[in-house]
Parts: structure tokens; C-alpha cells; sequence
């Protein structure tokens, strides 16, 4: 009588994969590993002068030897400062209009680029090119341009019967020319970013509304220009943020003359900090643009996200 030996069950398999949570630390730190050059660049760049000028705001110090501890005192001056306040407002005028008739003149502008027409491609980057074109280049081209005695918008203005205009050697005129040649040099950033929210838009929704009755301007109001919203709130925080830190265009035409006609916010701490040597006070004019452009963001990006799908995550 033979014994019937009962089968032997196969060892169970172990899962050789690794824990979720082992394999979820390595795909962290992967990307933190292609994330760190930029992380550094940006704190050592970014974050340590703002952290660096608000510790100068609260000294004393020409920029040239160990600076003393001032406390509030930088910051009692600059609420006292009837200069600061002058640029301030200057920033504000310049912002308003900067702003607005950027994006009012890059929409239309946009739409016809938006059409197919031969040749379109070189009118998008005829568009394009002031943006690439350097600030120093824009300033000595429209210095010529306005020149009261020789320049050609004046010769112009002199054909039509029009009397010759300071532009930027006239107190009441320099901050308007300022917007002119920034709007020109920023219009065509604003048309790119249009156009490819134009071009996002869904083919079958135009069409719709064809079929609904809509005319192509109704369609546009009703159909196109919602869709664009996104990009209308970008811009206006883009620009805005642009606008308040305005310094290289003011530099290089006007050095914030005549008359102090446009010595916006960034140039008075320039002057304060270069010209001065009073690098605590320019350090606290730092701080408060910082804080002006923040308050101003933070406003935007509230009112974007109410009114449209534009949502900075």
C-alpha cells in the first residue's frame, strides 16, 4: 500500500514592485532635480534682492561703506517726500494709458492677422519686430524721429500747416511721447498673445452662429471675444506689472526730464541710489513699487478670475 502525497502549493509570488510610496519619492525628487537650476536661479536672483533691499531700507548707507541702522526712518521720509509722490502719480498717468491703449489697438490689429491673406506670415512678424528690437535702439530711432528742429514727424506736422511739437524736450508733452514709443515697442507682444487666442477659438461654435443668423460682427462680439477673455486678463496683469516698473525707455530718451516730467517711480530710485548715494532711502522706494505691483497683481488676478476662466494656478 503505496502513500499519496498531497501536492505541494507553488510558493506564492512576490510583487517585486516597488512601494507606491518609493516609487512616489523618486518621481519627487526627479523633478525637483529638473526643477533645481531654476529654483536657484530664480531665489538667487528674485527672492534674495527683494529680501536684500528691504534689510537696506531699514539703514543708513551710501551703497560704498557698511551701512547703520535706521529703523522706520527711510520709510518716514518717503511718506514725506513730495517727490516721491510726484513720480508716483507720473506712474499711475503712465500705466493708465499704457495699458489700455496697448491691448485697445493689439485686438483689431489681431483680427486681421487672424485672416488668410497671401503674405500674412511676414505682417505677423512686421508686427513682432519692435518687441525684439532693444529698448537702446527704440530711443535713439524715435529721438531722431520727434526731434523739435530735424525731426521727420515734425517736418510732417510742418507740410500739413501744423506747428512743430516738443515731444520729448516739452515739459507737457515728454510723459505722452514716452507712452507713444512704449505702446509701439509693447504692441506687438499683445498682438501674438490675441492672435493665439484667436486661433484657439472653436471652429464649430463661429460656424454655429453662422448657421444661427449671427453676422460676422455679431459672431465676433458674441462668440470670439469671450473666448479671448484668458488672454485679455493676462495682458492686463502682464502690462500692468510692466507699466509700474517702467525705467530703461524713461533712461534713454528723456533721463527723466525736462523737468522731472517723467521721472517715474523706477527712476527716482535710480537717482536716489546712483545719483544721491542714498541707498537705504532707494532701497524703501524699492519696496514700496513692490508693493504697489503686488497690490495691483493680486487686484487683477481677483477681478480676472470673477469675470473670466483666466485662473493663475
Amino acid at each position: 500500500m503505496t502513500a499519496v502525497l498531497a501536492p505541494v502549493p507553488p510558493a506564492p509570488v512576490r510583487d517585486q514592485r516597488p512601494p507606491r510610496s518609493r516609487t512616489r519619492l523618486a518621481d519627487h525628487l526627479a523633478g525637483w532635480g529638473f526643477a533645481a537650476p531654476a529654483v536657484v536661479l530664480i531665489g538667487l536672483f528674485g527672492l534674495v534682492p527683494v529680501v536684500w533691499s528691504f534689510v537696506l531700507s531699514l539703514q543708513h548707507t551710501d551703497l560704498t561703506s557698511p551701512g547703520t541702522f535706521a529703523g522706520g526712518e527711510n520709510y518716514a521720509k518717503l511718506v514725506a517726500d513730495p517727490l516721491f509722490w510726484d513720480a508716483a502719480r507720473r506712474t499711475l498717468l503712465y500705466a493708465a494709458l499704457f495699458v489700455p491703449l496697448t491691448m485697445a489697438l493689439a485686438l483689431p490689429i489681431a483680427v486681421l492677422l487672424n485672416q488668410p491673406v497671401r503674405g500674412i506670415t511676414l505682417y505677423r512678424m512686421a508686427v513682432f519686430v519692435p518687441l525684439v528690437t532693444s529698448t537702446v535702439a527704440t530711443g535713439i530711432v524715435f529721438g531722431w524721429l520727434a526731434n523739435p528742429q530735424f525731426g521727420l514727424i515734425n517736418a510732417l506736422l510742418e507740410g500739413v500747416g501744423l506747428p512743430k511739437q516738443g515731444f520729448f524736450q516739452d515739459p507737457g508733452q515728454a510723459l505722452y511721447a514716452v507712452v507713444g514709443m512704449t505702446v509701439w515697442g509693447w504692441l506687438g507682444f499683445a498682438v501674438i498673445i490675441f492672435l493665439a487666442a484667436l486661433q484657439n477659438v472653436p471652429e464649430d461654435l463661429v460656424e454655429a452662429s453662422a448657421l444661427d443668423g449671427c453676422g460676422r460682427l455679431r459672431s465676433f462680439w458674441h462668440v470670439e471675444l469671450p473666448q479671448v477673455a484668458p488672454a485679455s486678463g493676462f495682458l492686463l496683469v502682464w502690462l500692468t506689472i510692466n507699466g509700474l516698473q517702467l525705467f530703461d525707455a524713461v533712461y534713454v530718451t528723456t533721463k527723466g526730464g525736462p523737468l522731472r516730467a517723467t521721472t517715474l517711480l523706477v527712476h527716482h530710485l535710480y537717482n536716489e541710489a546712483f545719483v544721491s548715494f542714498d541707498g537705504g532711502y532707494a532701497a524703501a522706494i524699492g519696496c514700496a513699487v513692490f508693493l504697489v505691483v503686488l497690490v495691483f497683481t493680486v487686484v487683477q488676478l481677483r477681478f480676472n478670475r470673477r469675470t473670466s476662466s483666466f485662473e493663475v494656478r
